[in-house]
């Protein structure tokens, strides 16, 4: 396996920390923070430079927040600066190199990917098949262990100074474990240290109808002992190579709906899951009260409705959209 170097002078070069800005700041220019740094931006840049080359550099402190859809989770925040526009800057480099790691059915948090793609993809698989082995991760993100992730890192990256900055993220938080879900970089440390499954599952066990989101997975197959001893492969290894656990291992016929990426998937049709309608529903029921009384404009509460039907073309939900009348809350701006 190649392994690179020479990468840190990209990192830190001006032009990249000028894309890592724009990038760290898009959709953002609202808060106050990114205000305060737009004034002086250039000299503010060329300090979070001068700190990367010095190497003074340090994660800041976390901000800890407590959310509860759609399940309970902790979220770390890093301030815009330095933290979240160094972290952009990293991954513009970093980036490329490990795209070429992973499988073509990985689709979270990837360029051409996502919810709508893998959808697709278990459309197809689903026709092909009789028996689903859909699994997930129990606690994936604070049960990752740095030790594991930054020597997968040490694999395909030789670049000392690069290593420097990686470790220093990586080990910034937890007491040898927990990658934080906030950062930038953390979806990105995910996708590497599942791509260890993901080469198992593809390469050594042969296995052709396979889709990962995150720590979500599944696999697909007419022979349903044959998915029952997978299981029990894949059981072995999260334990024994990424020291992971499964919060769920179900092996159940397609006939009965394939529950992933927020839909419900059958053979001739698909359904939005009931959860995220729920979620839906609940979110479209503040919108008009939300505009009304100016707490947000009236490009977030189109951009909103916009996302909502983003997600019901992609299923069966003409009956649905009806029940929420998007059309008349299109035509309320």
């Amino acid at each position: 396996m190649k392994r690179h170097g020479n990468l840190y002078n990209k990192i830190c070069d001006i032009d990249n920390l000028r894309l890592a800005y724009y990038r760290a700041k898009k959709g953002k220019n609202w808060q106050n923070t990114i205000k305060n740094f737009d004034k002086n931006a250039e000299n503010n840049l060329l300090k979070i430079q001068k700190s990367l080359i010095n190497k003074t550099f340090k994660t800041s402190k976390y901000r800890i927040k407590e959310i509860h859809e759609p399940k309970d989770r902790l979220i770390y925040i890093l301030p815009f600066n330095p933290d979240r526009i160094v972290q952009h800057a990293l991954m513009n480099v970093i980036e490329p190199i490990w795209e070429g790691l992973f499988i073509h059915n990985s689709y979270a948090c990837r360029v051409g990917k996502g919810i709508h793609a893998g959808s697709r993809k278990t459309m197809e698989y689903i026709r092909k098949n009789n028996y689903c082995l859909k699994c997930d991760i129990s606690k994936f993100y604070p049960s990752m262990k740095h030790n594991i992730l930054f020597n997968t890192i040490k694999r395909k990256v030789k670049c000392k100074d690069t290593l420097w900055l990686l470790h220093d993220i990586i080990y910034s938080i937890g007491n040898g474990q927990n990658v934080p879900i906030g950062n930038y970089t953390s979806q990105w440390f995910g996708n590497l240290y599942m791509n260890e499954l993901d080469q198992y599952i593809k390469h050594k066990c042969k296995i052709k109808h396979y889709i990962r989101y995150c720590d979500d997975f599944i696999l697909f197959h007419n022979d349903k002992k044959y998915l029952r001893e997978m299981a029990k492969k894949i059981k072995i290894f999260l334990k024994e190579k990424l020291s992971l656990t499964f919060s769920k291992c179900d092996l159940f016929p397609i006939s009965q709906g394939v529950d992933f990426l927020g839909y419900r998937h059958f053979k001739k049709y698909i359904l939005l899951r009931k959860s995220t309608m729920k979620r839906v529903k609940k979110r479209l029921s503040k919108l008009p009260e939300k505009l009304k009384r100016n707490c947000i404009t009236s490009e977030q509460y189109v951009s909103s409705l916009a996302s909502t039907m983003g997600w019901l073309r992609w299923a069966n939900t003409y009956n649905l959209s009806l029940k929420l009348q998007m059309k008349e809350l299109l035509n309320a701006v």
